[in-house]
């Protein structure tokens, strides 16, 4: 189930911050509107938000697996592709 949520476009996405190194992040939510390979851009409300990956911990669209960004710093087409081990 993870790597199938990892190995699909997240544009378009719900994303809700569960926990970063930042505090100030936890608990925000929006729409993924661009990734990069160090960032996520989502839209909150109506603003334009730029997320660093290396400090958050996330999930989409409402779901219960938390992915850690530090471990998907590649750029979306590389992440789409790649096999991704479970600890």
């Amino acid at each position: 189930m993870v790597n199938a949520l990892l190995n699909q476009p997240w544009i378009g996405r719900d994303i809700h911050i569960a926990s970063s190194s930042d505090s100030t992040l936890v608990g925000r939510s929006g729409l993924v509107l661009d990734e990069t390979r160090e960032t996520i851009t989502m839209l909150e409300g109506d603003r334009e938000v730029i997320l660093g990956k290396a400090s958050i911990q996330f999930n989409l669209d409402g779901g219960n697996t938390v992915i850690r960004g530090s471990l998907v710093r590649q750029r979306s087409e590389d992440r789409i592709h790649r096999n991704y081990k479970m600890e």
